[in-house]
């Protein structure tokens, strides 16, 4: 079983929603990634996206594809980001972590490493989910159990045009959380429409029984607290990309710390 759920139950139990930042491993700097979450758990992050760079991140808007690029050039790849989990793992067993990305770097992996090397890989570094943005719930059942078998999540994104029929083939497959893409496009896109959240997630809760978190659009306490009404969990990552890459090299934690550290008392008020 991973840490996901009873993260998740513990949280609801106090009447708190979670906070789950998004970084892309390798970004700004290989070596920097283990610190960064944990200086992101000390924040209040209660889970942890960790973005697997990909040269053709057909989900990300520019700010994100901009820190795939620079940590693809770094040389960071899956084998690279399961290290990062392993370190991050030598000094905090609580905090639950998924990876994001996309399905050729996972069958990439296992194509070099055998098949099934990531799920086994992965679940031994301590990962606790995996979000693979191309991998409808159609095509991806087989996938689906060989994680669970490993104590592993899948989560899945659900968006505005998202039916109803959609939504129970999610709900046969998840774990852990759902994803609500709250806008229409990339992240870091548009401008969030909070009423129309409100409307979105009883449909939602109507087919699935997992917590649903919301992203794409939250930019500050404000957004985040409107929206952490409504959801069980509030996604951050275009924002905390952007707070991350103006900052010199010293200042990335502490400002990255002090920035989530706002959106955690904004939930918490």
């Amino acid at each position: 079983m991973s840490r996901i759920a009873p993260t998740l139950a513990a949280l609801k139990a106090g009447g708190r929603k979670a906070l789950i930042p998004y970084v892309t491993a390798g970004f700004p700097e290989a070596e920097i990634t283990p610190e960064l979450m944990h200086a992101m758990a000390g924040a209040g992050a209660d889970i942890i996206e960790l973005g697997i760079p990909f040269s053709d991140p057909m989900a990300d808007g520019p700010v994100i594809q901009r820190a795939g690029e620079k940590a693809l050039a770094l040389g960071v790849g899956l084998a690279q980001v399961l290290e990062m989990v392993r370190t991050f793992r030598r000094s905090d067993d609580r905090t639950p972590v998924v990876l994001m990305g996309y399905a050729n770097p996972v069958e990439r992996y296992d194509l070099r490493h055998g098949e099934g090397a990531f799920i086994r890989d992965a679940a031994q570094a301590g990962v606790d989910g995996v979000l693979i943005v191309d991998y409808p719930p159609e095509e991806c059942e087989g996938f689906a159990a060989r994680l669970r078998s490993a104590g592993l999540d899948l989560i899945f994104l659900l968006a505005p045009t998202s039916t109803d029929e959609r939504m129970r083939q999610v709900a046969r497959l998840a774990s852990g959380y759902v994803y609500y893409v709250s806008l229409k496009g990339v992240t870091g896109a548009g401008h969030l429409d909070t009423a129309a959240v409100e409307r979105m997630l009883p449909r939602i809760r109507a087919q699935v029984s997992v917590p649903v978190g919301v992203g794409f659009g939250i930019r500050d306490p404000e957004t985040a607290r409107a929206i952490a009404r409504v959801a069980d969990a509030v996604v951050i990552g275009t924002r905390l990309i952007q707070v991350i890459e103006e900052q010199p090299r010293d200042q990335v934690l502490p400002a990255a710390a002090a920035f989530l550290g706002g959106i955690r008392r904004a939930l918490d008020a």
